[in-house]
């Protein structure tokens, strides 16, 4: 394959754009590089090696008391950031692009929900929505910042604590949780609440899986953006469009899982590249009607 390594930003945006415009209909896969240009840190370095400890497994979260009060005395100084986050450059280039009639689809594996809130409309969420929370007794579903109010009140010496934010509105902390109160759902009395996003060691929901091979086969091609693919959960979204034959574009700052099956990768910075090829291409649009 013809992998392009260190290109100037423009020279990228315009490779970029002469693949949006050869296929006109593509499906988008982003991971964590599209946000960190809105404050949310990414996951892995540019050898795809994890930068710092694994997120909270799910079977860790669901077995150990200690692990929830660990993970929500954390959540509690560091989704802060996740919740005030506000779409960034790449986020905005997406969702022009899909007004324009070139992006399907995104497929993300972010749960930020910077997506929506730039105004893409056709989103698949492939692991969840950090902004709920879900009981794992009942199904019950309560909108996480109510849960944050109700833990705040439960924990007050812990709401001025402050710590470096980690990925997905977890805090770099490490003290002694033991005393942290964790309240179980009201409703059934014994459920735990759960933050309504896909876990480590957990597995997407078959029919979300469904719709996003669904996006994938009705595309002409797949743009990968700000994912290493390290995660089999988006890699076999990379694997299904090599299969069928489908180009694939990749832009990201370094290894992914998927460097094998490119027709072309972009190493440059991804908002700043998306921006001014939705820029190009829109204005190429334009001229041309």
């Amino acid at each position: 394959m013809n992998h392009t390594r260190q290109p100037a930003e423009t020279e990228a945006a315009n490779r970029l754009v002469e693949f949006l415009q050869r296929h006109q209909d593509i499906v988008v896969l982003t991971g964590a590089g599209v946000s960190t240009d809105s404050g949310i840190p990414d996951y892995r370095d540019a050898a795809g090696e994890w930068k710092c400890a694994p997120p909270m497994q799910h079977q860790q979260f669901m077995t150990s008391h200690a692990a929830r009060q660990r993970y929500w005395a954390r959540a509690l100084v560091g989704f802060r950031t996740l919740h005030g986050a506000r779409p960034g450059a790449a986020h905005r280039a997406l969702a022009h692009l899909e007004a324009a009639g070139v992006v399907r689809g995104v497929i993300t594996q972010n749960v930020d929900g910077l997506h929506q809130k730039a105004g893409s409309r056709n989103v698949i969420d492939l692991h969840g929505r950090a902004e709920q929370v879900r009981c794992m007794g009942c199904d019950a579903l309560r909108m996480r910042h109510d849960l944050h109010m109700e833990l705040a009140e439960r924990n007050p010496e812990w709401v001025a604590v402050e710590a470096a934010i980690r990925p997905d509105g977890d805090a770099a902390l490490e003290t002694d949780f033991s005393t942290f109160e964790v309240p179980g759902c009201s409703r059934c009395g014994t459920g735990i609440w759960k933050p309504d996003v896909v876990f480590f060691g957990d597995s997407v929901p078959r029919e979300r899986v469904e719709r996003a091979r669904r996006l994938v086969e009705k595309s002409a091609a797949l743009l990968v953006a700000g994912s290493s693919l390290m995660v089999y959960s988006g890699y076999r979204f990379a694997r299904q469009a090599s299969e069928a034959g489908l180009p694939i574009a990749c832009l990201n700052l370094g290894r992914t899982r998927a460097d094998a099956l490119y027709s072309f990768k972009l190493e440059a910075p991804i908002g700043k590249v998306l921006s001014a090829a939705a820029a190009i291409f829109t204005g190429a649009a334009q001229a041309a009607d």
